[in-house]
Parts: C-alpha cells; sequence; structure tokens
C-alpha cells in the first residue's frame, strides 16, 4: 500500500512530496472555516492512506436520462476507477465486522496512546444519529489502552450462521433472553435493492463523462426474494466469519537456515523470529490470520479526523469526484417526491467533513428520470429546510457518546456489544467477555479473541520498538501484554504458544533494575505505576485528557455486565458522561518441544539442592585449574553452530530455539542485576545465589549455541568478574559466614523453576568451581582470582571496543586487588608460623612455600597494574613486597643455644636490602609526592623504617664476628642517616609525631654510639674530636626533638642524663680545676633543663593517682583498663634514682671546686653560688634518705630543687627563699 499524509480536500491528487505537506495542511485549515461557518465545531481530516487515483471529473448528467437503464460500462473495470474497481466506488459498501481492527494493523503507531475511536465512518455515522432515528444500533466495542475499536455487529448475519453451523447459539440465546425473545430473520425489501441498482448506474454515467453514452438495452432484471436471484452487487457484501478455528499446528521441524551468532539485543515482537522458516515466522503467520478472519483494510481511504477533541481514525468508501472548477466534490442523487430530512442531511454533512470535501451535488430524480442538479456547500447542510439541526448538539452527542464507552469499556480484552432496539430510546452495552464466561462450555467462544488478543501484541510490540521511550508508557506496556496472554492462554489457544512467550518476553525485557526511577519536577516517580503491580489484581483504567474514567460510585458496578443509557436525550446534555516473565516464557517454550523421550518431568516443589562442594575433591588448585580450562575451551572461539537437537529435542533455527536462547539471556541479566543489588547491600550469600543462577542460565545458553558473539563473551566476562567480588567479600567477612550459608541456601519458587527449564538444556556445572560457598577462606581467594583471570581471558576474544577495554582495566585491577589480598593473606599465614616459634628450629619447608606463594600473587599483580598503567596500586604491591622481605630477614635472624638473638647475619641483611630496593621502585612508580599523598607518604614511612631496623639491628647485635667496629658503625650510620631522610618531621600528618620519636630515637642513638666511639678511641685525638662533636649534635637534635613531643619524658630524661655523662667523661679527663668547674656548670645546666621531663612525669603520675583514688571510691580496687597513663613506672624509678645520683655527684664536686676557689679568692657572687649548692645539697640528701618515699614525691622535691638551682636566689637556712 502506499501510505500518504495530506489535506483530504485533495486527497485524489497524486501523491505529494514533504515539501508542501505543511501548505496542504494549510489549505485544510482554511477551507475547513469556510465549512464549518462561525466555528461553530473544529473539524480536520488528513488522509493516512488512499488507494484511490486522482478525482475523477464528473458529468452532468442530461435531463430525462433514464437511470433504469446500465450504462454500457456498468460492473466493468474502468482505468480511473482504480484497483479497486466499480463495486467499491459505486456503493456504500457494507464493512466487515473486523474492519477497525484492520486499520489498527496497517497504522499501529496511532492506536493505545494517539486516538480515540478507530471505525468505519458509517458506524460513526450511526452513532451520532442516535437521538434523531429510531433504528436500530448494534455494534462490537473494544479497547486497546486509550483507543476504541467499533465495528458493526450485524445479528442477522451472525444468527444465520448460527442456524447454519450451530457455532452461535448461545450467543442467539442470550438475544433471545435479553433482547427480543422472538427474534426473527429480516429480509431486505426489494427497494432497497432498487436504490442501489440506480445509484450505482448513476455514478457510472457520472464517471464515462460521455453524456451520450448508450444504455445496455437489455432490460433491468428486478431482484427476487430468493438468495439466487439478488443484486450481484450484494455479493461484495462480506458475511460474518466463523468462529476462531484452530490453525494447523506449526511443523516443529523445518528447514534450518544457515544461522550465525545469535542478536541478543531488544529483538522483540515480530522481528525477533524473522530469521524462521516461513511455516514458523511469527509475521507470515499473523498476516494469514488476519486476511482468513477478514482483518484486512480494504478501505478505499483512511482518515485520521478530528471532530473537536476527538480523534478518529475512520475508514470510507465515499466517491469524490473533481475537476474543473470543483476540485473535490460528493455526488448524492435524491429521489425528488421525497424530501431531504435531518437523518439524511447529518450522513450528507458527517460524510463531506470526515473527507473534508467542500461541496455537495445532488442530483434530483423522479422514478429513475433525471430531473435536475443542486450545489449546496458543506456549511449549508445542516440549515436546509426541512433537515436544519444544531452542529453544536451533534458535537455534544459524540462526546457524550465517547465518554459513556470510555467510563465502561474499561477492560483490555473484553468484547462489549453496543446495542439499541427498533423504536427504543435505551441504550445497552453488554460485556459479552464476562457473559461467556459464565458459562463453561468450550463452545462459547468469542469470535473477538484473536484479533484483539493480536492487536494487543502488535500495539504493545510497536511501543517496545520505538527508539525513545518514556519509562512512564512502560505500564501501559504491560497492561497490554498481559492481556494478550490472559486472552492466549495456552490451554485455550496452544497454537498461540509463539505470541505468549515473546510477550512474556517482552515483560521482562520492562524490568530495567540496574536503572534507578527517574522523577518529574514535582519529585513524584514517573514509572511508579509500571514498577508495583500485581498481575492478580485487576488491571487499571487508563485515562484521556478529561480525566479518569470510573464505572460509578457504586463498587460492584465494576462486576456488572450491561451499562444502560436510559433515555437517548441525555446524549444531547453537555458533559452528562465525563468523568515475573521469563519463567512463563520458559514454560511455555519448553511445553511446546516435542520429543519421543522426552525428559522425566521435575517436580517444581522439590528444591534442587544447592549443596556445599566436596572440598576434599574440589579445593585443590590442580583440579580448579582443571575446570577452568575446560571452561575456557567450551566458551572459546569456535566451531559452526551444530544442526542436531539440543537435549531437551529442540532444533535449531525454530522459534523455539530462537525464544529460549532470548529467555534464558534475559534470565542471566537479570539474576546479574539481582545480584549486583544484593552485593551493593552488603548480603553477599544471597549474591552468590544469584550471580549462579546467572552463569548456569549462560551455561544452558552455551550448550545451545556453541559460537558466542562477543557480547555474550562481554556478558560472562562481566558475571565472572562479580562472582569474584562476591567471592573476595566473602573471604573478607569470614565471620558472617553463618549469616551468608543461610542467604545461599534459600530458594524461591520461581528459581525452582528457572532451574528445570535449564536443566532440560544442561547440567548447568560448567562454572561449579565459581560458584559455591566454600568453607576454607584459601581456597575462596584462589576461586576469586581464578574468576577474574577466566574474565580477563574472555575479554581478548572480544572486540576492543571502548567499553571492552574500560571493562578489561576494570578486571585487570580486580585482578590485581584479588592476588594481592591472596599474596597478604599467604605472607600472613608465614608470619604466624614464625610467631608459634617454629623458626627457632631453624627455617622450615611450609615457610618457605607460603614465602613462594605469596611473592609470585605480589609479582603477577604488580604486572597487573602495570599493564594498566596504574602506578598507585603498583607501588603498594610493591610495599607489600617489601614487608614480605622484611618478614624473610626476620626469619633469616640467627638464634643461639641458650634461644638468644645472635649476631646481625648476611642473610637479614640480604633480605632487608632487597625489602629497600621494593620501596625505592614503588616511590618511583609514584614519581612524585602530588600523584598520591597518602601512599606516597605510606611507602616512605616504610622505607624509613626498614632502614631503622636495619641498623637497630646491627647496631644492638653487631657482627664483630666477621666485620671491624669501624664499619661496622659507618654501616649503621649510613642506614640511621638514610632513615632520617625518608621521616618527614615537617608536614602536618596524623604520622608526624611517630616521624618526630623515630628522628629524636635515631638522634639519640647516633649520639650514644659516637659517645660511646669516644670513650674508646685511643690515641687518636682527630677522631676523638670528631666523634665529641658528633655526639654533642646529636644530644642536642634528640633534646630538641623530644622536647616537641609530650609523651615521651623518660626518653628525654635519658638523653639528658647521658649528656650529663658525657660531661662527666670530658671533665675526667681535664686537668685544671677552671675547666672542671666549666664542665661541671654545663652539666648542672643539663640537669636544670630536664625540668621539663619531670613537669611531665608528675602530671602523668597525678593523673593515675586520681584515677586510682576514683576507682576506690567506686569500691573497686582495679585500676581501669582505660587507663591513658603511658609511664613504666618502673623504669622512672631507675631514671630518678640516676638523676638524683647524677645531681649528688654534681652538686658535690661544685662545692668541693668552689670552695677551694674561695680560699683563693673573696668573690660574692661565688658566695651566694655557693651556699644555694649547699642547701640543695643538703636537701637533697635529706630527701633520698627515706628509701620509702613515694615515686610522686621523690619527683615533686627534684622539681622544687630545679626551680631554686634555675633561680639563683639566696636562701637562709632553714630553706625559706
Amino acid at each position: 500500500m502506499d501510505a500518504r499524509e495530506g489535506a483530504a480536500g485533495a486527497s485524489e491528487s497524486p501523491p505529494r512530496t514533504a515539501e508542501n505537506r505543511d501548505s496542504c495542511r494549510e489549505d485544510c485549515d482554511y477551507k475547513q472555516e469556510s465549512i464549518l461557518g462561525g466555528n461553530e465545531v473544529k473539524s480536520t481530516a488528513v488522509v493516512k492512506y488512499s488507494a484511490a487515483p486522482p478525482p475523477a471529473a464528473y458529468a452532468r448528467l442530461q435531463e430525462k436520462t433514464d437511470l433504469k437503464l446500465p450504462p454500457a460500462n456498468w460492473l466493468r473495470r474502468i482505468s480511473q476507477l482504480g484497483q479497486t474497481g466499480a463495486t467499491s466506488l459505486g456503493t456504500s459498501k457494507k464493512s466487515k465486522p473486523f474492519s477497525s481492527f484492520g486499520m489498527a494493523y496497517d497504522f499501529i503507531d496511532c492506536i493505545g496512546n494517539d486516538v480515540d475511536v478507530v471505525s468505519d465512518s458509517e458506524n460513526i455515522k450511526k452513532l451520532l444519529k442516535i437521538p434523531y432515528s429510531k433504528s436500530h444500533v448494534s455494534m462490537g466495542v473494544h479497547r486497546i489502552g486509550r483507543t476504541l475499536l467499533l465495528d458493526e455487529l450485524d445479528i442477522q448475519e451472525l444468527f444465520m450462521t448460527s442456524s447454519q453451523t450451530g457455532d452461535w447459539n448461545w450467543l442467539k440465546e442470550l438475544y433471545q433472553r435479553l433482547v427480543d425473545p422472538k427474534w426473527q430473520r429480516k429480509k431486505k425489501s426489494r427497494e432497497q435493492f432498487y436504490q442501489k441498482a440506480i445509484l450505482s448506474k448513476f455514478l457510472y454515467y457520472s464517471i464515462n463523462g460521455d453524456c451520450g453514452a448508450e444504455a445496455v438495452p437489455t432490460p433491468i432484471v428486478q431482484p427476487a426474494d430468493t438468495h439466487s436471484q439478488e443484486n450481484p452487487i450484494e455479493v461484495e457484501e462480506s458475511s460474518w466469519p466463523a468462529p476462531l478455528r484452530t490453525p494447523a499446528s506449526v511443523p516443529e521441524d523445518g528447514n534450518p537456515q544457515q544461522q550465525g551468532n545469535v542478536p541478543l539485543g531488544a529483538t522483540y515482537v515480530l522481528e525477533q523470529v524473522a530469521s524462521t522458516p516461513k511455516e514458523q515466522n511469527l509475521t507470515t503467520f499473523l498476516n494469514e490470520g488476519e486476511n482468513s478472519q477478514g482483518l484486512k483494510n480494504d478501505f478505499v481511504r483512511n482518515i485520521l479526523w478530528t471532530f473537536e477533541d476527538i480523534h478518529m481514525l475512520v475508514g470510507s468508501n465515499m466517491p469524490i469526484f473533481g475537476g474543473g472548477k470543483y476540485p473535490a466534490v460528493s455526488l448524492r442523487l435524491r429521489d425528488s417526491n421525497k424530501p431531504i430530512n435531518i437523518l439524511t442531511g447529518i450522513d450528507y454533512w458527517l460524510d463531506n467533513l470526515m473527507c473534508n470535501v467542500p461541496e455537495l451535488v445532488m442530483c434530483f430524480h423522479v422514478n429513475g428520470i433525471v430531473q435536475r442538479y443542486e450545489m449546496i456547500k458543506t456549511e449549508d447542510i445542516p440549515n436546509l429546510d426541512n433537515s436544519s439541526f444544531s452542529t453544536k448538539v451533534v458535537k455534544d452527542i459524540a462526546q457524550n457518546i465517547l465518554s459513556f464507552l470510555k467510563a465502561n469499556c474499561t477492560k483490555e480484552g473484553h468484547t462489549y456489544w453496543l446495542f439499541k432496539a427498533s423504536g427504543s430510546d435505551i441504550v445497552k452495552l453488554y460485556d459479552l467477555t464476562t457473559l461467556c464466561e459464565e458459562t463453561t462450555e468450550d463452545k462459547y467462544q468469542n469470535p473477538f479473541t484473536m484479533p484483539v488478543a493480536v492487536l494487543l501484541y502488535k500495539v504493545a510490540s510497536n511501543m517496545m520498538m520505538k527508539k525513545v521511550q518514556n519509562r512512564k508508557h512502560h505500564g501501559i506496556i504491560r497492561t497490554l501484554l498481559l492481556n494478550c496472554i490472559k486472552l492466549l492462554g495456552k490451554e485455550r489457544h496452544p497454537q498461540f504458544v509463539q505470541i505468549i512467550a515473546s510477550a512474556n518476553y517482552m515483560i521482562s525485557e520492562l524490568f530495567q533494575l540496574d536503572e534507578p526511577p527517574k522523577q518529574d519536577e514535582n519529585g513524584s516517580t514517573l514509572n511508579d505505576n509500571s514498577d508495583s503491580y500485581s498481575e492478580d489484581e485487576d488491571l487499571p483504567v487508563d485515562s484521556d485528557e478529561n480525566g479518569s474514567f470510573s464505572n460509578g460510585s457504586d463498587p460492584s458496578d465494576d462486576n456488572k455486565a450491561v451499562a444502560i443509557i436510559k433515555s437517548v436525550g441525555e446524549l444531547s446534555v453537555p458533559e452528562k458522561y465525563k468523568s515475573t516473565h521469563q519463567i512463563r516464557g520458559l514454560k511455555v517454550v519448553d511445553g511446546s518441544i516435542k520429543k519421543e523421550s522426552d525428559l522425566p518431568a521435575a517436580d517444581p516443589s522439590i528444591p534442587i539442592p544447592l549443596k556445599y562442594a566436596d572440598e576434599s575433591e574440589c579445593t585443590g588448585h590442580k583440579a580448579l585449574k582443571k575446570q577452568i580450562a575446560l571452561f575456557l575451551d567450551k566458551v572459546g572461539p569456535a566451531h559452526e553452530t551444530l544442526k542436531l537437537p539440543s537435549q531437551s529435542g529442540m532444533i535449531p533455527d525454530t522459534w523455539q530455539y530462537q525464544m529460549k536462547l532470548n529467555l534464558i539471556f534475559k534470565a542471566s541479566r537479570a539474576y546479574f542485576i539481582l545480584s549486583d543489588a544484593a552485593t551493593t547491600l552488603q548480603k553477599y550469600g544471597r549474591a552468590l545465589r544469584y550471580i549462579k543462577l546467572a552463569l548456569q542460565s549462560l551455561d544452558a545458553y552455551c550448550c545451545l549455541i556453541n559460537n558466542l558473539s562477543p557480547e555474550v563473551l562481554f556478558f560472562l566476562s562481566q558475571c565472572l568478574t562479580l562472582n569474584g567480588d562476591i567471592q573476595l567479600m566473602l573471604a573478607q567477612n569470614a565471620s558472617n559466614r553463618a549469616a551468608y550459608q543461610e542467604e545461599y541456601n534459600y530458594q524461591t519458587r520461581e528459581d525452582q523453576e528457572i532451574l528445570h527449564s535449564l536443566h532440560r538444556e544442561s547440567s548447568c556445572q560448567a562454572f561449579s568451581w565459581a560458584t559455591e560457598l566454600y568453607m576454607d577462606l584459601e581456597y575462596q581467594l584462589s576461586v576469586s582470582c581464578k574468576c577474574y583471570e577466566a574474565a580477563n581471558e574472555l575479554l581478548h576474544s572480544c572486540d576492543q571496543k571502548v567499553h571492552v577495554v574500560e571493562q578489561h582495566t576494570q578486571v585487570l585491577k580486580r585482578l590485581g586487588n584479588s592476588r594481592n589480598e591472596v599474596g597478604v593473606f599467604y605472607m600472613n599465614q608465614a608470619a604466624a608460623v614464625q610467631t608459634e616459634g617454629t623458626a627457632s628450629k631453624g627455617i622450615t619447608a611450609v615457610e618457605q612455600e607460603l614465602w613462594k606463594k605469596s611473592f609470585s600473587y605480589f609479582e603477577k599483580g604488580i604486572q597487573d597494574f602495570e599493564t594498566i598503567e596504574d602506578e598507585t596500586n603498583a607501588a603498594l604491591l610493591l610495599c607489600n613486597t617489601g614487608r614480605l622481605m622484611r618478614l624473610c630477614a626476620q626469619a633469616h635472624a640467627t638464634t643461639g643455644s641458650n634461644l638468644k638473638r645472635g649476631e646481625f647475619s648476611p642473610e637479614e641483611a640480604l633480605y632487608y636490602n632487597k625489602a629497600v630496593d621494593y620501596y625505592l621502585k614503588a616511590m618511583r612508580s609514584l614519581t612524585r609526592w602530588e600523584k598520591h599523598p597518602a601512599v606516597w607518604d605510606s611507602v616512605k614511612w616504610e622505607l624509613s623504617t626498614t632502614y631503622f631496623t636495619m641498623a637497630t639491628i646491627e647496631q644492638d647485635y653487631a657482627p664483630l664476628s666477621r666485620k671491624a667496629q669501624e664499619q661496622i658503625e659507618r654501616e649503621v650510620a649510613d642506614s640511621m642517616m638514610k632513615s632520617l631522610k625518608y621521616c618527614d618531621i615537617h608536614t602536618e600528618s596524623a604520622r608526624q609525631p611517630l616521624c618526630q620519636y623515630r628522628a629524636a630515637t635515631i638522634h639519640h642513638r647516633l649520639a650514644s654510639m659516637y659517645h660511646n666511639s669516644l670513650r674508646n678511641q685511643v690515641g687518636d685525638d682527630h677522631f676523638r674530636k670528631q666523634y665529641r662533636s658528633l655526639a654533642d649534635l646529636h644530644y642536642n637534635k634528640a633534646v630538641k626533638l623530644f622536647q616537641f613531643l609530650k609523651d615521651a619524658p623518660s626518653e628525654l630524661l635519658r638523653v639528658q642524663l647521658e649528656r650529663v655523662a658525657f660531661s662527666e667523661f670530658q671533665m675526667a679527663n681535664q686537668n685544671s680545676n677552671a675547666s672542671k668547674l666549666k664542665t661541671l656548670s654545663g652539666a648542672l645546666d643539663i640537669i636544670i633543663d630536664s625540668e621539663y621531663s619531670f613537669q611531665l612525669i608528675q602530671s602523668e603520675l597525678s593523673c593515675a593517682q586520681a584515677q586510682q583514688e576514683n576507682c576506690h571510691a567506686h569500691h573497686d580496687g582495679n585500676v581501669s583498663e582505660n587507663d591513658s597513663s603511658s609511664l613504666n613506672e618502673e623504669e622512672i624509678v631507675k631514671l630518678v634514682s640516676m638523676f638524683e645520683a647524677r645531681l649528688s655527684f654534681l652538686l658535690f664536686q661544685l662545692i668541693k671546686l668552689l670552695t677551694s676557689k674561695r680560699k683563693g679568692s673573696g668573690n660574692s657572687d661565688d658566695q651566694i653560688i655557693l651556699k644555694n649548692y649547699k642547701h640543695a645539697y643538703s636537701t637533697l640528701l635529706r630527701a633520698t634518705a627515706d628509701k620509702d618515699t613515694p615515686l610522686i614525691q621523690r619527683v615533686e622535691v627534684i622539681l622544687s630543687l630545679l626551680k631554686q638551682l634555675s633561680s639563683g636566689l639566696s636562701v637562709d637556712e632553714t630553706g625559706s627563699v
């Protein structure tokens, strides 16, 4: 068919191009105003399709032309008439009972949303003439979305068929019970045949264009009452079709076509099975069904007519003529003896409006003899004498009838019967579906079942195929498909299993669980209706611009099968009446497969056990590698698809095969999304169960098709990646394993049914190595790693598109992370072995094996991150490798026969140096601090720790048996300085106090080392001077750093005491009293500077004492576990005792030197200082005399003395200042 749009008034002109369509519509609007005059009603008509040739120029017949004589060309095919033939133009052809369905199939885009009514123009006119006419009205009404389909329900033809076949006796009985108990067939009168005959001849005379055309001399044969004597034109009228017959079963073993990769996009509806053989092609099947049931659209033209706010798709066969100054006119033949009444006027007016014809040419005759012609404008028709009517009233009638139908025809799939008996004012609407369901006999079958179901399916599939979908329409699509499935139950219509399976597949496609619902500007969810529904509930009533329709205020009205307009007069009163699917698809497909030795039916009520795998058989790495190798070989690049039947008996290239492939793949995607959502919710047991079902679905899919497409391989890679994520998270959350096990073992009935369908095609064990909930932590980590490895292998078989490259990056990142986790696991295992004391007997083979495994995983993980240029994660794995090397170094520490630590061994040095190398590589990988500050600082700290540990061990356990003291000191100093280099004490961070403490400790250790070297150095003054300078330098730096810290008073006090000892050592080598006095004064200054340490110690001791007293007050003798004091009181006692001794010694020596100096000179300042020293010395002696003095009192005495010594004030003998 040639479909085009344009103005209806010019519908008979040649097809127009896209450039002049707008101008056509402008012309239409202009003509419309002139036609309707005053804009009482608004009308627009656009031709959607026209099968007629350009308008034929009509010819005025000469007066006295006898229309009873046929023209020479009567009933012959004329080129001007086109392919439609004379009868189509020559009669107001009676529509077929399914004519609206034919139009709906052709203009599927308009159905369900854009159009309110689809019908024959004759039916529209009948409805609008109801208040004026006493004749009967009988129409079938169906609802598709917001669209109503109206068809003439000719009970005369229907009951005539019933009397012949007996198929419609139930409806005849219903009619006789509810409408007319004494129904009899009404015969057509001779007058009706006579009027049709002269109208046909009149039109042929007019089309002929030859006024002198000779008439056929054969006399007119008047039709008789018998059927054989009826007018030939009557043959063109359609008879009512028989009830839907079951077509021959679709053969199962058609000739398979060559098949490539199965398309996995949204191949819904008709295209979904277009590649199957002809006898199984759904499109062909539906088209043949349409033709056999009389569903073909055979109107001359289809018009989209907008009458006020009502949008209608109408079919019309009205002849339109043109030519000369009248481009479009309609021809009417009237008997001069019969005046035009109001029904005729409305009929003519509506015909011209629907076809947008501006003028009417009326030919008057008397007994078939032409008398005259009259030209009438369409806008003047309502004002003709004897036939005047109000266009506004007609408009109100149309709106109220539509409101009545929409308010009561609410259920899609139901057949409604609109009936008005002859001479009655009451219009009734019967729900034939509800009345039909009251009986249980199979012969009570609705003839509209198949057309309605197919139309529901076509409308839904058309909406699904649109590139731009609004999610709020998904509820409409689902409602259409659910009604289609309900109508085509496979028990009642087993021949439609293909449509049922496809409809279930489309419903499953509506669920986009990976996309959150969108919201409109008001915050309301656009697709709430589509995401929350129950299939057992009544389907919601759609609404149009005027709001939602309801069946009345009484809820019981919903169950009524009859709605009534009590009086047709009400129609002229304005606004009187305004107001889980993959499973089903798989079951349908499985049920349609026939096989001689069918599998034993599994009981869906018996759960398929999801037992744990026997770890003794499957947890070995060799077994795991073998399973993965078999899996990769199965899904690898392949051979041609086998043309053998599947395990369930399906033959490739059949619709069952194609549909089941799509349904299985859809099920796997749904389970994948559910698993991903459960992972987000940290429901890892549930997530593993869902991903297991997804992979079992893919296993069945792989059994049905061997050469997997890149898209399937990509999705399989995604599933394995998610499976790896879940196994990794299960390993990291082993404490909740009982809850995860309960989630994993739970099975729904839906899961069981899908599994039973999958097991018809496969054992579903190809991925069992990856989807079991293992108890062994090591094996869980290994399975996670192997899943990522398998996903990585699969991605190499996919086209390297952008999304594949991104997925490959993500998989390698996860693989590297998983290998890091496994490496850390083995490293911790090795550390546990070492901690248990096994290492004291030497390094065992188990420990070495754990090191090798850990190192291997770390090394592979580093390669993965380097492949995707992830420097940060590569640096972290290098850092972990360095930690492993340090663990190896610790294991190689030598022990003596008494289990004491031996000398620093070469093996320790080797592994510590390897650790340093890995840390340096990590820093080179990061290149600069700004790239990732946290990781950079962490690596620097670990590197500093390694140098510090190595230097500390070498200093404390010097390898004197194989190295000289000087060499050891140089190595220790070098390592300490390198550790100090990577210890950042200036940057403010959480680690800054640790860095400051380590730096202070390094300076302290270096100062102690140089102090010790100075003591042991004999003879060489250069080295002595150098050691003295270095020791003094590092002591000063250590004191300065320890003073920054408030939690290291013991370390600060120890450094100060070592400085005092260093000064005493220097004094021992001095000869003059002046030098000694100077050195002792410097040492005393160091003692006085220790006041800050004792203040910190006093504060800590006071807090501990107060906390202890608080505990005693609450009758609790135990000290609180949350004691914040970090002091080691035993160590403090030793340091205080040592401090008291050194202070006593210094004061004594200073008193001696000042006393000897006093004899030589009488300096008054020296006298004051001497007196102060003596008082301090005596106070100290009295304080230290009592050995039982509490520590805090001793500290307080020391603080008091230090304050006195620092003040330098004179005191009296009593000690008062």
